[in-house]
C-alpha cells in the first residue's frame, strides 16, 4: 500500500492536496482517467476534480459533500488506485505547464510560504510565471534584507519544486540577479 497522507488546500475547503511519495505518480495536471475504485467516486458526484501536483493528488469535492462524510472513502479509493499506476490518464488540451505553476504558485504564497514571510513584517506578491520561472516581489521587512535569499531558496523554492517538479527556479524581481547569480532581462508580467 502507498502511504499518503492529506493537506489542506489554503482557502478551498472543498478541495485536499494527497502527498504520496516521490515518483509514485508522474506529471502535472488534470486527469481524463484515473483507476477503479476513485472513478466510482467521480461517477457517482462526490469527486468533480482530480488533478495532478508533482507529489500530490488534489481532489475537489462535489456538492453538498464534506470531508468529514466523504474522506475516509477517498482515501480508500485513492489507496486502490495508486496501485494501478498506468490508468492514471493525462487529458487532452491540459492547461500549460506555466499556467498549472502559476496557480501553485498563489496557492504555496497564500499558505505557509506567504505567512512566514508576512509574519516577519514583510510582504511577497506573485509578479509572474515563464518559461517554468516564479518570479516575486519582496517588500516590507523583506526588502533588502540578507536572509531574504534563504526564505526565496529554502522555503518558497522548495515548496514549489515538491508541489511542481517542473519549476526551473525562483527569482526576486526587485533585484537583477536571480537566486542562482545569473542576470535576467526583466520581471515577467502577470498572467
Amino acid at each position: 500500500m502507498v502511504p499518503l497522507h492529506p493537506q489542506q488546500v489554503p482557502g478551498r475547503s472543498d478541495r485536499l492536496r494527497w502527498i504520496v511519495p516521490a515518483g509514485v505518480l508522474t506529471g502535472t495536471g488534470p486527469l481524463a482517467e484515473v483507476p477503479e475504485p476513485l472513478a466510482a467516486l467521480v461517477a457517482d458526484g462526490t469527486l468533480t476534480r482530480i488533478a495532478l501536483e508533482g507529489e500530490a493528488v488534489v481532489t475537489c469535492l462535489g456538492a453538498d459533500r464534506t470531508w468529514t462524510r466523504e474522506g475516509a472513502r477517498v482515501r480508500s479509493a485513492l489507496h486502490a488506485a495508486l496501485d494501478d499506476p498506468a490508468g492514471w490518464i493525462p487529458a487532452d488540451g491540459a492547461p500549460d505547464d506555466d499556467a498549472l505553476l502559476y496557480g501553485v504558485a498563489r496557492e504555496v504564497l497564500a499558505g505557509e510560504a506567504g505567512d512566514f514571510v508576512r509574519s516577519h513584517g514583510g510582504s511577497i506578491g506573485l509578479v509572474g510565471v515563464r518559461d517554468g520561472i516564479v518570479t516575486v516581489r519582496l517588500g516590507g521587512a523583506c526588502h533588502g534584507c540578507p536572509a531574504s535569499w534563504f526564505t526565496l531558496h529554502q522555503r518558497l523554492e522548495r515548496q514549489l519544486r515538491r508541489r511542481h517538479p517542473g519549476l526551473r527556479e525562483v527569482r526576486n524581481a526587485t533585484f537583477p540577479v536571480s537566486l542562482f547569480g545569473r542576470l535576467h532581462d526583466s520581471p515577467e508580467t502577470p498572467s
